[in-house]
């Protein structure tokens, strides 16, 4: 089906991105997987071809493009492209909205410039080791001491985490912390007492650094609390509506590419001396993955028109990232299995997709969280 929701400049836009991934990002991939980390130069690249900080307004060296159609465009891309490594859908779509939002103008002049070039990469830590999703079980915290906080705690799973310049931190400033207890503190890389883990071993997205982090008395300087005193929780539910969207807009774009990919390939393979898309049951598979793929798409195209509209509410979020994500994981488990010994290949991109989509129902919150989210919209 045609899809109707781009114009021609979010076209141009995505032939820029498809440029930018072929001479930075996919000759390099495969020894950003080895070295379990991306380069910085892939950073500074992805600020000089105006992929950083789509929505920041010009004046900040932003492309003051706030339409959520050019981060469609991006993350649709990247998950094409099989690019996980370069987290720029975290650092645009997720932590963006708080600095565009939630900073003074003091703290904008001193952060956003970096952060639309390259040279500031960021991170935001809300996961503990003993704290997902659930907000009310954070342990960092923070002590006033008049001009500084005093920041306690650990963090894990935090994506960015080594190469982070700039990580936005969840933590109690109230003995109780929950729902009216939480704030947002700034730590920048060199901050005596911040430390970093080690960069995490994955079973898949090798190449995106993941880490542990560590905050033993760093003194953050009262200038950067982000936005309200205790008001955490409220922004983050705020801007997870977003979050959600990027994820299942990755999700959906995946789910077609692997489709793609094997349709072609069971056109070409044969078994016992013709093509595997002469045998009834591949065909069953492939027509059931693309109607899956096209109502899918029908409803997260909805689900992007609305949210670049500012209509979209967090339980249609919900829906689009369960089940995007869900589709995601099935599309890829029925490819690796349509290829057979192949599919189970690192060289095949069937089996690097199988690998790294696998976190997408679990981070961002899980299937079973958004699930609970929109049950309680419905019953209460």
């Amino acid at each position: 089906m045609k899809r109707h929701i781009f114009t021609g400049d979010h076209d141009a836009f995505r032939e820029t991105v498809r440029t930018f991934l072929a001479k930075e990002v996919e000759p390099h991939h495969e020894q950003w997987e080895k070295d379990g980390i991306v380069s910085r130069a892939a950073w500074l690249a992805a600020g000089r071809q105006g992929l950083l900080g789509l929505a920041v307004p010009e004046e900040y060296g932003g492309g003051g493009e706030p339409d959520f159609r050019y981060a469609a465009v991006l993350a649709e891309e990247f998950a094409r492209a099989g690019a996980s490594g370069l987290a720029i859908g975290l650092h645009n779509d997720i932590i963006g909205p708080y600095l565009t939002g939630l900073a003074t103008d003091e703290q904008k002049r001193r952060w956003l410039p970096g952060f639309c070039s390259g040279e500031t990469i960021t991170a935001i830590a809300m996961t503990e080791p003993g704290a997902g999703s659930d907000l009310q079980g954070i342990r960092t915290s923070a002590e006033d001491r008049g001009d500084h906080w005093v920041l306690n705690g650990s963090k894990t799973f935090i994506s960015n985490g080594i190469l982070a310049d700039l990580v936005v931190v969840v933590a109690k400033t109230t003995p109780e912390g929950g729902s009216k207890g939480l704030s947002l503190l700034v730590v920048e890389r060199g901050m005596e007492g911040f430390e970093r883990g080690r960069n995490l071993d994955k079973i898949g997205q090798k190449s995106q650094d993941t880490a542990e982090l560590f905050f033993n008395d760093v003194r953050v300087p009262k200038e950067n609390l982000l936005g309200e005193l205790n008001g955490a929780f409220v922004h983050l539910m705020t801007n997870l509506a977003q979050e959600r969207m990027a994820i299942a807009v990755a999700g959906i774009a995946s789910a077609e590419h692997l489709l793609e990919i094997t349709t072609e390939y069971v056109k070409e393979r044969e078994a016992f001396g013709r093509p595997l898309a002469r045998l009834q049951h591949i065909r069953f598979e492939i027509a059931e993955m693309a109607t899956e793929c096209a109502v899918t798409r029908t409803f997260l195209d909805r689900c992007i028109t609305d949210h670049a509209n500012g209509e979209l509410d967090a339980v249609h979020a919900s829906m689009a990232k369960w089940w995007a994500t869900e589709l995601q994981k099935r599309v890829a488990d029925r490819c690796l299995q349509l290829h057979g010994g192949y599919g189970y290949m690192n060289e095949y991109a069937v089996a690097r997709a199988y690998t790294d989509g696998r976190i997408q129902t679990i981070y961002g919150g899980t299937t079973e969280i958004m699930k609970e989210i929109i049950g309680r919209s419905l019953l209460g």
